[in-house]
């Protein structure tokens, strides 16, 4: 009976923690630790602090502890991943972000469209532009979600503008140079 109370108020503890967040951090992390007070291993709680501190104190060393350890705990929780792999990315962690972007895919359930995004601004960020935008036509094919679709659309924009700078750069200083001797 005591272990179905705990279990109960343990539970309670995260949903409070989950509705708090990102709204109120003081009641967020007064929840999460409660909740793992009850019970160090559940890997929601794990999975949100480590939210809070790659999120909120740009903390990311102690980030990926967290995930790493809600990850141990319950590996096929496909929402931990995109909070896992983004926190990696921010770090600069990108031959770790690329070995879980690779098992995430293999998780039932997680957001395939979004570890697509993930993976295109890995090669984004590896400067690998042309695999980026490549990736992130897949992710399009991919999703589900006219909302995530326009958010893709815009990445794309944004990775086709780094692509050819100079090539533009070039063009308006041949159309002001014949405007000049125009004149």
């Amino acid at each position: 009976m005591n272990n179905i109370m705990g279990n109960n108020l343990h539970n309670s503890y995260v949903f409070q923690a989950l509705d708090a967040y990102p709204y109120n951090l003081e009641e967020t992390l007064e929840a999460l630790n409660y909740a793992l007070s009850y019970n160090e291993k559940d890997a929601q709680a794990l999975c949100l602090m480590g939210r809070v501190y790659a999120e909120q104190l740009k903390n990311y060393e102690t980030a990926k502890h967290y995930f790493a350890e809600a990850v141990t705990q319950h590996m096929e929780m496909p929402k931990t991943y995109p909070y896992y792999i983004q926190t990696l990315l921010w770090n600069e962690d990108y031959v770790e972000a690329q070995k879980l972007l690779d098992f995430a895919q293999t998780v039932k359930g997680v957001d395939k469209a979004l570890l697509e995004l993930m993976q295109g601004i890995l090669f984004e960020k590896l400067g690998q532009f042309k695999v980026a935008i490549k990736i992130f036509k897949r992710a399009k094919k991919t999703a589900t979600n006219n909302g995530f679709i326009d958010y893709v659309d815009n990445e794309l924009s944004r990775v086709k503008k780094k692509m050819n700078p100079k090539k533009k750069c070039k063009k308006k200083k041949k159309k002001l140079n014949k405007k000049r001797k125009e004149k």
